[in-house]
């Protein structure tokens, strides 16, 4: 049986369309510029987010590195989240590779830094301190949007002091989407809203878009050309590029309205959990969802679903994500797998 892969959306494989869109992509040379996929890519995702311009990274580490490093010369210091992707998980790329200071500051459960904590750490202009240049959000966070209220008094405090605004969205059409679907309203009417409040916004096509390969950081015209430059010098220059473009660009198409498919799948998985003995599930309002589990015996039940052909991982407690290669069969047997493996586990409790 085909494993049922809930590890990251990251894991889809392109689908008969993308394909084709990637074999009929026009090519050039990336390097050189003439690459017309990767240009048209680029002009679509600035024009989305309401920037100038727009460059196709390889990863998502690499697009918010060169947005950094563009924002913050040698020396300066950036604020972000003590759990942020950009400060713990893409191994420190900022201090080792861009000699920028990250202050990181604490973060609540939904992923919030206290407006009075970035307002103090904002340091003086003073010759004993690095300078304050840049605050860094993250959106979702965990898979939970980010509050436009939150969003919007932390970017007027960075405006406040002169900070510049970047914005890891790896999954902000998720964001967009969920915000669209509570509001009533368009999903690029809300994408807008969102990014509107940064200079800087780095975005994934290869997460809940499906795409094989490839980020975008968007931002102004100076600012891409300075982000140009670290590009070229972390070696994400790429030739042929256009036949990852072509994915993107079909993903954006294709794959942006059906993110509420995902959110459903979520949604779906995290009601059929509630309540088993020993678990306790946490939902993001998309397409994540955390449980965790009793007795330290998460380890166990990732071997249990392992065996039974579920894929998870267990990182921050145990995280399930959906996609496009996910439907609801595949969740219910996730949902009837995990209750067989707490039936041979009576004395837990209902947490």
């Amino acid at each position: 049986m085909k494993p049922i892969d809930l590890r990251s959306d990251t894991v889809t494989r392109p689908t008969p369309g993308m394909r084709e869109a990637m074999l009929s992509a026009p090519l050039g040379d990336d390097v050189y510029g003439d690459d017309p996929t990767v240009l048209a890519l680029q002009a679509r995702i600035a024009h989305l987010t309401g920037k100038q311009a727009a460059l196709f990274m390889p990863t998502g580490t690499q697009s918010n590195l060169c947005g950094l490093m563009a924002h913050c010369e040698r020396g300066e210091e950036y604020l972000v989240g003590q759990l942020a992707h950009t400060y713990r998980y893409e191994a420190g790329g900022a201090a080792v590779l861009g000699s920028i200071q990250p202050q990181p500051l604490p973060q609540d459960a939904q992923g919030q830094m206290a407006l009075s904590d970035i307002a103090t750490a904002i340091k003086p202009d003073d010759a004993h301190f690095a300078r304050t240049r840049l605050l860094a959000l993250e959106n979702t966070w965990n898979g939970r949007p980010m509050p436009m209220a939150y969003l919007q008094e932390a970017s007027a405090l960075a405006r406040q002091h002169g900070l510049a605004l970047h914005l890891d969205g790896a999954r902000v059409f998720n964001a967009a989407v969920a915000q669209a679907s509570d509001l009533g309203t368009d999903v690029w009417t809300e994408l807008r809203a969102i990014t509107d409040l940064f200079d800087s916004v780095s975005v994934c096509f290869s997460k809940g878009l499906g795409a094989p390969v490839g980020s975008a950081l968007c931002g102004s015209q100076a600012f891409i050309q300075k982000a140009h430059r670290h590009r070229k010098m972390l070696g994400g220059g790429m030739r042929q590029s256009g036949v990852l473009a072509g994915a993107a660009l079909y993903a954006l198409d294709h794959h942006v309205q059906r993110l509420g498919d995902d959110h459903a799948l979520a949604l779906r998985l995290a009601q059929g959990l509630q309540g088993l003995p020993g678990l306790s599930v946490r939902s993001a309002n998309t397409n994540i969802v955390f449980v965790d589990v009793s007795e330290d015996r998460g380890p166990a039940l990732l071997a249990h679903l392992r065996q039974d052909g579920v894929l998870a991982t267990g990182l921050i407690g145990l995280r399930f994500v959906t996609h496009l290669d996910v439907d609801a069969d595949d969740i219910d047997h996730t949902v009837d797998s995990v209750r067989r493996f707490f039936q041979a586990a009576p004395e837990l409790e209902i947490s």
